[in-house]
């Protein structure tokens, strides 16, 4: 016999279920949407620019939208227009992040905002509009891709390790807030570069010295589908080559 919580994770791979990636690109983001099409997902993407998701959004039969994810009326338009064409989503996840490179002295204090909020308000925004809709529903599971920048700070890198310590606080807050809410909240440290064919300063060197964005993938899946008599907020994920 199963118990009530157990028949609601079976459900998950039996039922469609609602996926919106937010910062979509042809890397990590490709390989979730396909992934989770091939799982039985309703997949939406999102990006700034969505001209380069044209082949993707053929390949998966994803739905597109364009999205600013620091715009507050970009990302609640976002999701109403998600609601109406999908529904309420099951899963959402975060991808959006901003660099900006130098000395403290010598940055510059517009481009660090615009890089901050890109980086985490954003996934503030993202976070407010699906855990409204989960908590109403009473399920779903919220995911944000970090970075080994949120867990130590690095020499002129200050922009982003402002940007990604402040999206893991966010994510500890959330899941202490909603886990006891049935809202899986998931944090994944990248700790590595992740290899992309289209991006030649990321072609795969063919030593497993890269992450593999297709085997990222799966581990956001496998986290989506844990048992929540078990659920972890945080997991890193590294190229066994990879020193830390």
């Amino acid at each position: 016999m199963l118990y009530a919580h157990q028949q609601l994770e079976e459900r998950k791979f039996n039922m469609k279920e609602n996926a919106l990636i937010i910062g979509a690109g042809l890397g990590l983001s490709a390989s979730l949407a396909r992934l989770l099409t091939k799982n039985n997902f309703n997949v939406a993407i999102a990006a700034r620019n969505i001209e380069k998701l044209e082949n993707l959004k053929n390949e998966t039969n994803s739905k597109v939208f364009q999205c600013d994810a620091s715009n507050i009326e970009d990302v609640e338009k976002l999701f109403i227009q998600s609601d109406k064409l999908l529904g309420p989503p099951d899963l959402v996840i975060y991808n959006p992040s901003a660099r900006v490179r130098g000395g403290i002295a010598e940055l510059d204090p517009a481009e660090t905002q615009k890089a901050i909020n890109i980086t985490c308000f954003g996934a503030f925004l993202c976070a407010q509009q699906a855990a409204a809709r989960m908590i109403k529903r009473g399920s779903g599971s919220i995911f944000f891709t970090g970075a080994s920048a949120g867990v130590k700070g690095y020499p002129k890198s200050t922009v982003f390790a402002m940007g990604k310590f402040g999206l893991r606080g966010l994510a500890q807050a959330l899941a202490r807030e909603l886990h006891p809410q049935n809202i899986h909240i998931g944090h994944f440290v990248i700790d590595g570069g992740i290899h992309a064919e289209h991006r030649p300063e990321r072609k795969d060197p063919g030593d497993d010295s890269m992450l593999d964005p297709d085997a990222i993938a799966e581990t956001y899946l496998q986290f989506h589908r844990q048992d929540r008599s078990s659920w972890a907020w945080e997991i890193e994920l590294r190229p066994w080559v990879e020193t830390f």
